[in-house]
């Protein structure tokens, strides 16, 4: 007989494996992405942000210089000023990255990220001068020049110490960060722990300790050979070895790092071998060496993002009227306010307040024990074709998915994207095994595979299965596909 599937016990720790059993064949399948950086970490995104900047403070001087009554005066070239405004944006980027400001690594102080700001944008003025006058130019206003050049040198520096900011709210609430596991609890991994803790801006948030050694430290999770475990539970992005001097260690953690797909640095000393060739960088005031590193479609998701926030905001205009008229109809049909929340479990776990039009009587969920032998579900996972708490009205809606239409508000917001798994409850999510944990690697959708391909299965491996091959076969095109294919399937009217 085979071991039973080990079984989570979610407390104010995270999650615990009580009852471990044989390695999941969903541990071997690799995770080509998890979204666990922010647009505001993204290099190409920092660049766009710099340039749209720039170009914003150009229209601007110019609109104040030439614009009277929301008019250009006569004789001014508009086109002219337009295209070394383009030029002036570009230049700002390229020195900005010849300044290392997109590196990822990037640790330094705000004053001093600020100082090399102001060398890039010295640079990038000194050469468009200079282009000016060889060109010989003499329409481009210098008013306009300095005017451009101070406000950039000024503006610049600001966003990205909002941008600091940010992320350090982020990381401090739990809504952002790449998890990391230490490999070491001895000086220099408890050193670079505090380091993390300390400078929350740098984006990590320390899981634990992985040590055979050090077992009366509480923040010690497990040893280096239960690392493929401890990196589902936690949702593990990256592995940092504080001993490489350990080298069959090394290679053993290397190893599985690279089979789970997990980044690896190392906190280095004269190490050979798997270190040759390998970049060094900082990260704050500690030296690594990338040994490993899955590379993250970042410009994919950021306009995985943008598209989002777009399709969510036209989507809630358009149909505001159709959202009022529904919420008017639940009202006159039963007792109880119109919008459902529920806490469910979104990306890696994170709970958060998903919304619907209530399809049920208002005391339903005081209802559900009182329902679940009738559960037609297989799996942790529960739904009632003809469940008796439905109201005459939300029968229709669920019928249509009409019920799913305010969940645009969780996609603006962040927590839920247009097209991803579904949002399950804390009360199935508590059911999860370990192997079930990889759909939460991104954020749940409004709509997804399952919803196109087999909206009527009742099997909960069907849908983790469709749910693991939109994660491992992730394009915008993909996207593209389930959406312009979920009309239909919502329109046939199928749903439960």
């Amino acid at each position: 007989m085979s071991d039973p599937a080990p079984v989570l016990v979610r407390n104010s720790g995270g999650p615990k494996v009580v009852a471990p059993g044989r390695r999941s064949e969903f541990q071997n399948r690799s995770r080509p992405f998890a979204p666990s950086r922010s647009w505001a970490e993204s290099r190409i995104a920092a660049c766009l942000v710099d340039m749209l900047l720039v170009s914003a403070v150009g229209l601007v001087v110019f609109s104040m210089r030439y614009t009277s009554a929301g008019h250009i005066r006569a004789g001014v070239p508009a086109s002219h000023y337009l295209g070394f405004l383009i030029l002036y944006a570009g230049l700002v980027g390229m020195f900005c990255q010849n300044q290392g400001l997109y590196q990822a690594w990037r640790t330094t102080g705000p004053l001093d990220e600020s100082f090399a700001v102001l060398k890039a944008v010295t640079m990038a003025t000194l050469l468009l001068t200079t282009f000016i006058y060889l060109s010989g130019d003499k329409l481009i206003s210098r008013f306009v020049v300095a005017s451009v050049v101070l406000l950039t040198a000024m503006l610049l520096p600001a966003w990205r110490f909002w941008k600091r900011e940010i992320i350090k709210r982020r990381v401090a609430s739990g809504r952002d960060g790449r998890h990391i596991l230490i490999v070491g609890a001895g000086e220099v991994g408890q050193a670079l722990a505090e380091h993390f803790e300390k400078n929350q801006y740098l984006g990590y948030v320390v899981k634990g300790f992985l040590d055979e050694n050090a077992v009366d430290d509480p923040r010690v999770v497990g040893s280096v050979s239960e690392l493929p475990r401890l990196a589902l539970v936690h949702f593990v992005d990256e592995i940092f070895i504080t001993m490489p001097s350990q080298r069959e260690m090394v290679d053993n953690v290397v190893l599985q790092a690279r089979e789970h797909n997990l980044d690896v640095k190392v906190v280095p000393e004269l190490f050979d071998r798997l270190g040759w060739r390998c970049p060094i960088g900082y990260i704050g005031d500690f030296p690594v060496m990338e040994l490993l590193r899955k590379p993250i479609p970042a410009l994919g998701l950021f306009t995985k993002r943008v598209i989002d926030i777009v399709g969510s905001v036209a989507a809630l205009v358009i149909l505001s009227p159709i959202l009022c008229l529904i919420a008017i109809a639940i009202k006159l049909d039963s007792d109880g306010p119109p919008i459902y929340r529920s806490s469910r479990a979104g990306w890696r776990g994170r709970k958060f307040l998903c919304y619907k039009f209530r399809t049920m009587v208002a005391n339903a969920d005081e209802l559900k024990a009182g329902v679940r032998h009738m559960n037609e579900r297989e799996g942790p996972f529960f739904k009632i074709t003809n469940d008796p708490r439905l109201t005459r009205f939300g029968k229709l809606l669920r019928r249509y998915s009409l019920d799913e239409l305010p969940q645009f508000l969780n996609v603006l917001q962040g927590d839920m994207s247009l097209v991803g798994p579904r949002p399950h409850p804390l009360d199935d999510y508590e059911q999860y095994q370990i192997e079930h944990l990889r759909r939460l690697d991104v954020r749940p959708g409004i709509t997804g595979l399952w919803q196109v391909y087999a909206r009527t299965d009742s099997s909960f491996d069907r849908n983790l299965s469709l749910d693991l091959e939109y994660i491992e076969n992730w394009n915008l095109w993909l996207d593209v596909k389930i959406l312009i294919k979920t009309l239909p399937a919502a329109l046939a009217g199928s749903g439960q």
